[in-house]
C-alpha cells in the first residue's frame, strides 16, 4: 500500500507566478512512521518540533532580522523577542499611517512566518536542504508532478478554470501507472491512497473527479489501483503533506527561476520508466531544453 500526499505550488490564475505545479509525494504505508521521525529529527534541533514546514515562508528573507544588531549571536528566545518587538512597532506604524491593505498584508506575513523568526535565513535554508537531502535518500519514495507553464496553457485550448483538474488528472494517472507497473514487477497487486491538505476550495472538486475516474476512468486509463476518493488532513499535523509542499516549491522555482538547489536534491525520486523520467512533465511550449523536458523523452 502506498500513500500519495498532494499539494500545489503557485496559482492557476496568471498573476505573480509563471507556473502552476501539482505534486504527489508517494511513500509505502509501512514506512510512514520512520519517515515522519526522520523529518522530526531535522526539525527538533532548531526548535521546530511543533511547527509546520512551509517552504515558501521559510525560504524568504525577514527584513526586520537584518536590522537587529548582532542577531546571529542571540539565542533563540532573544531573537524571537527582538523580532516580535520590531514587528509590533511596524504594525503600530501601519495602523496609524498606512492603508488597511498594507496592515492586513503585514499581519498575514507575520502570522505565516512566526514559527521561524528565531532562525536566521541561513539556518532556515540549511534545514530545507537537509530535509530535501533526506527525501532524496528514500529509495522507495516517488514524486509525481505536473508543471504547467501558464503562458502556454493560455495559448492552448485548455480553459484556465480547468487547469487544476487537468493537473490532478495527470498526477493521478502517473500514480496509477506506477502502482500497476511496480506491482507487476513484484508479482503482486499494489494499491494506493491519495491524501490532500484540507483545502475547502478543492476538496469537493477532487472528490467528484475521483468518483468519475472510478466509474469511467480518465481519457487514457482506468483507475484500478487507487482506493477511494482523496482523504483530507491538516497539513500542520502530518510531515508528509509538508514534504509535498517542499517538493512543489522546489519544482516551481526550478521552472520559474532556474533554481536547482532544492530541485536537484529531490530529482532522483521522480518516477522513472523505460523511456526516462515519467513522474514529472513540463507542460510548455515546444523546444524547451530544460532538464525535465530532455529526460521526459
Amino acid at each position: 500500500m502506498y500513500m500519495c500526499y498532494l499539494d500545489e505550488s503557485g496559482v492557476t490564475e496568471n498573476v505573480s507566478t509563471t507556473h502552476f505545479v501539482l505534486v504527489g509525494f508517494a511513500v509505502q504505508a509501512e514506512q510512514w512512521k520512520w519517515m515522519e521521525k526522520a523529518i522530526n529529527r531535522c526539525k527538533v534541533p532548531l526548535g521546530l518540533e511543533n511547527a509546520e514546514i512551509h517552504t515558501a515562508w521559510m525560504h524568504r528573507r525577514y527584513p526586520e532580522q537584518e536590522h537587529i544588531s548582532g542577531f546571529d549571536h542571540l539565542d533563540f528566545a532573544q531573537r524571537r523577542a527582538a523580532v516580535k518587538q520590531r514587528r509590533k512597532g511596524h504594525l503600530l506604524r501601519l495602523a496609524a499611517s498606512g492603508t488597511r491593505k498594507q496592515l492586513k498584508s503585514a499581519q498575514r506575513n507575520y502570522r505565516k512566518s512566526d514559527a521561524y523568526i528565531h532562525l536566521t535565513h541561513v539556518q532556515r535554508v540549511s534545514l530545507l536542504r537537509k530535509v530535501a537531502d533526506t527525501i532524496g535518500r528514500w529509495q522507495d519514495a516517488r514524486i509525481f508532478a505536473e508543471a504547467a507553464d501558464k503562458s502556454f496553457v493560455y495559448s492552448s485550448n485548455l480553459r484556465f478554470d480547468h487547469l487544476f483538474d487537468y493537473a490532478f488528472t495527470e498526477v493521478v494517472q502517473r500514480y496509477e501507472y506506477f502502482l500497476r507497473n511496480k506491482g507487476r514487477s513484484l508479482g503482486t497487486t499494489l494499491y494506493g491512497l491519495l491524501v490532500q491538505d484540507n483545502n475547502q476550495t478543492v476538496s469537493r472538486r477532487l472528490t467528484d473527479l475521483m468518483r468519475r475516474f472510478h466509474k469511467q476512468g480518465t481519457k487514457w486509463t482506468d483507475i484500478d489501483h487507487i482506493v477511494e476518493t482523496p482523504f483530507f488532513v491538516d497539513s500542520h499535523l502530518t510531515s508528509m503533506v509538508q514534504i509535498a509542499d517542499l517538493c512543489g516549491f522546489a519544482i516551481r522555482r526550478f521552472f520559474e527561476n532556474g533554481e536547482t538547489d532544492l530541485f536537484n536534491r529531490i530529482y532522483d525520486r521522480f518516477d522513472r520508466g523505460n523511456r526516462g523520467v515519467v513522474g514529472v512533465r513540463h507542460n510548455t511550449h515546444a523546444g524547451c531544453s530544460c532538464r525535465v523536458c530532455k529526460d521526459h523523452s
